[in-house]
């Protein structure tokens, strides 16, 4: 039975008790201090060592959280989840605990901060309320999409020295912070009126299926993915991507493919991409049973069961399943698989079937998880590719000069600062030059995509004053519901809806035929997924209309390269790009301009390199190998090599290195560049360098004969089924799948010890049966010098199945 109470003293007694006996822990404060960390952290860190879940969540508004408790939160237990929330200088003011144990779920909620004070003596009110299943699950439901919103970040060494320099600067200029209290208490610090998240999800139903599938057949870019996706189980895959534009149909291809399997399991990140999911799987199978796991709904039993990942990947969530209790998984929207949540997701389950689906594989514009898939591309088709098979609508692109100057607006990483960007939008000068933009070139129902809800709700309010019918549609919108907006845009009594982010995944309006773009493009993954919205077809539309507003904004000399079907991945320069014949791209005389002066300027873009290098250490905390920089880092990790030769070579003129470590670069930099640079058609002297360094610090570097190298070097390139399709695979090793040393030796001397041979005076030599190394490695060196040559060998290797994977998808 359900008990509330109020608690007007001593909460962290109540707090420290709860923490003994719970299994999971969440604590969402606007406002952490070191006195109130120094309360809860020992029985944190016994709540952590027994494996309870923990996740906390706390902000930055007004600089009031102390560095040294974030420092204290830390230092507990490497095993809890710290984000904090960046305000921005918005209000950030919710104090909720909550726990769940096997005798109880219990919240308190109300006035009480992370501080001795607050949990001790202080006037506070909080309520408790106990074992009401709704109210808890709703409460977590919401903390999570708090605790994972794009506005937080992960608590590491490197974030928290972010903050406590931006926390200095604050009170530096800011020295009388009673007086800020005062001034904006009644404004700004007060509880919140409206929700950021709304509880419940609106649910936006695709089409009947009738109407765009005609019979539940798989159709078009369907057949071909499920031809090759039964080629990659033929070949014993237990993984795949498949890559498909936005439009043709990713979630039916995932419900045709889930027939041949007993127990599935969908997984995504989107409430209302579960509820469209299973009204698809049941158009097709309408026979089984259908469950959805999310914050409000825990259906463990069905055939299918379309789970939420926050929820999910929960500690007492995901063990409430076994790890092969699923045949299939399918992870919709899979660009988001990298991602910490996903990651716990995907080691805990041993399905016989992986399959992720995305119109964007490439995660933040990276390339992780192609990793995920073991590499796997089993099809792919662009939006291009698409529009050129009549599967998606065409497009006439116009880009329309902005004259803001961006430069001028403080760039935070990822995002510029919203205030001063917002000071820039918010002009009616602006919103004329939109509007008449739109007027020009609009055809009967646009979609405008904005930076933040003020700018939507700003240009709403002036186009409704010229007489135009719109919408501002987000999370904090009460008067209009999504579903009520679609439905009257697609009526024709909406001329545009301009929203916030909302239409990015999982919902789509077919009869959309104009898009309007009126903010900067942070991110060329969420840009596709923008463009995607407009180019369903539908009767009576003949193109979609794309109105793209250009400034000097970061990635405005990028973003173009998404319309060129034939550049090289990642060093085409070309400001006009090679688009579909029967679509059109116009630029104004001041775009192209503006893009030519950007390209030079950034030429050769060591600055961008610099940012988002350290944009990864942030977020890992430390200093990322160069693989990680690979997987995650956001520029194309072959611009390092481009421009510094290594990337040690650019650790070193960035001031990464050490002292020592400098002392190694210099040393040694001739060996690092070759192992950066040699050619490879094959894996194989990667494949070479990496069994010496199984050697170990101190004998990775000693000559080395091809009898030592065969069995590694065979079990290395016959463990995954794609390694050995794209490099073993050929007339003459294709006969070695079955060890056989001899044979596989004989290849070993052929091919990387005989191609790598540089010569007696060269760094690499092959004679008398051995392969060598002909430099000293000093013995202060070796360590060093044995991990970056690891990391080279590591990556390079990664790049190159990463590649070849992709390139046998075209």
């Amino acid at each position: 039975m359900s008990k509330i109470e109020l608690i007007t003293n001593d909460l962290g007694g109540h707090l420290l008790s709860q923490i003994e006996k719970a299994s999971i822990i969440c604590i969402l404060t606007s406002f952490v201090m070191k006195s109130g960390v120094a309360l809860l952290k020992d029985a944190l860190a016994i709540a952590a060592k027994a494996g309870a879940d923990i996740k906390i969540c706390t902000g930055d508004y007004l600089y009031i959280t102390q560095p040294e408790g974030l420092a204290e939160l830390l230092a507990i237990n490497d095993n809890i989840e710290i984000r904090l929330w960046r305000s921005n200088g918005v209000s950030f003011h919710p104090k909720a605990y909550l726990f769940k144990s096997d005798s109880e779920d219990c919240l308190f909620i109300g006035s009480s901060n992370l501080s001795k004070s607050a949990l001790n003596n202080g006037i506070e009110w909080n309520l408790s309320v106990s074992n009401d299943k709704a109210v808890f699950s709703d409460a977590l439901d919401e903390f999570l999409k708090v605790f994972y919103a794009d506005q937080t970040v992960k608590l590491n060494d490197e974030t928290l020295k972010d903050y406590k320099a931006a926390y200095e600067r604050y009170h530096k200029d800011t020295p009388n912070l009673a007086k800020v209290w005062s001034d904006t208490e009644e404004l700004d610090l007060m509880l919140p009126t409206q929700k950021d998240f709304p509880v419940q999800p609106e649910i936006i139903r695709d089409p009947p299926i009738s109407e765009t599938y005609g019979d539940i057949k798989p159709r078009f870019a369907q057949i071909e993915a499920l031809e090759e996706l039964d080629k990659t189980r033929e070949e014993e895959y237990q993984k795949a991507l498949v890559v498909m534009a936005t439009g043709l149909g990713k979630t039916y291809l995932a419900g045709f493919f889930a027939k041949d399997y007993k127990k599935v399991l969908f997984i995504a990140h989107r409430e209302e991409i579960l509820y469209q999911a299973r009204k698809s799987f049941e158009n097709i199978m309408p026979n089984k049973k259908y469950g959805i796991y999310n914050g409000k709904y825990k259906d463990s039993e069905a055939d299918s069961i379309f789970a939420s990942i926050y929820t999910l990947s929960m500690k007492a969530h995901i063990e409430r399943f076994s790890p092969d209790d699923f045949d299939l998984i399918i992870v919709d929207e899979f660009h988001h698989a990298a991602a910490e949540s996903y990651q716990r997701v995907l080691d805990y389950f041993k399905p016989e079937f992986l399959l992720g689906i995305t119109a964007t594989p490439d995660r933040n514009d990276n390339k992780d998880v192609y990793a995920i898939c073991d590499g796997n591309v089993a099809y792919r088709l662009d939006f291009l590719d698409a529009i050129n098979r009549k599967w998606l609508a065409p497009f006439k692109y116009y880009g329309v000069y902005d004259e803001t100057d961006y430069s001028q607006i403080t760039w935070l990483g990822t995002r510029y600062v919203e205030e001063e960007l917002l000071h820039a939008q918010l002009r009616e000068e602006m919103a004329s030059k939109i509007l008449e933009a739109w007027k020009d070139k609009k055809q009967t129902r646009t979609i405008g995509f904005c930076s933040s809800i003020r700018q939507a709700n700003f240009l709403s309010s002036f186009f409704n004053n010229q007489g135009y019918k719109t919408v501002s549609l987000h999370s904090q919108q009460k008067e209009v519901g999504r579903a009520d907006a679609i439905k009257m845009l697609e009526a024709g009594e909406l001329d545009i809806i301009f929203t916030v982010d909302l239409f990015n995944e999982g919902v789509d309006i077919p009869p959309v035929d104009t898009l309007l773009f009126v903010r900067p493009t942070e991110s060329l993954t969420v840009f596709t997924q923008q463009i995607g919205r407009g180019l369903r077809l539908a009767p009576g539309k003949d193109h979609c209309v794309i109105i793209d507003l250009i400034g000097n904004y970061r990635n405005a000399d990028v973003k173009l390269s998404l319309f060129d079907t034939v550049r090289a991945e990642g060093k085409s320069k070309k400001i006009e790009p090679r688009i579909p014949s029967n679509c059109e791209l116009n630029l104004d005389l001041q775009v192209v301009n503006l893009l030519k002066e950007m390209a030079k300027k950034r030429s050769p873009r060591k600055e961008k390199l610099l940012n988002d290098y350290f944009d990864l250490k942030h977020d890992l905390g430390r200093r990322p190998t160069y693989l990680e920089l690979h997987l995650k880092g956001h520029s194309d990790s072959s611009q390092y090599r481009q421009e510094f030769n290594s990337y040690v070579g650019f650790l070193n003129w960035a001031y990464e290195l050490s002292e020592e470590e400098k002392g190694v670069f210099e040393r040694y930099e001739n060996w690092l560049v070759e192992v950066e640079k040699t050619s490879m058609s094959k894996s194989y002297k990667m494949v070479l360098l990496l069994a010496m360094l199984q050697r170990g610090i101190s004998e990775w570097f000693k000559p080395i004969t091809s009898k030592e190298v065969a069995p590694f070097f065979h079990h290395y390139l016959t463990e995954t089924e794609y390694r050995k399709r794209i490099d073993f695979s050929d007339k003459s090793s294709k006969k070695l799948w079955e060890y056989d040393e001899k044979a596989v030796s004989k290849l070993i001397e052929t091919m990387p010890m005989t191609m790598w041979d540089r010569g007696a005076d060269g760094l690499t030599s092959f004679s008398d049966g051995e392969f060598r190394i002909n430099f000293d490695v000093l013995e202060e060196y070796k360590e060093t010098l044995y991990y970056w040559t690891r990391e080279i060998t590591e990556y390079r290797l990664q790049v190159h199945f990463e590649r070849r994977a992709k390139s046998s998808t075209h």
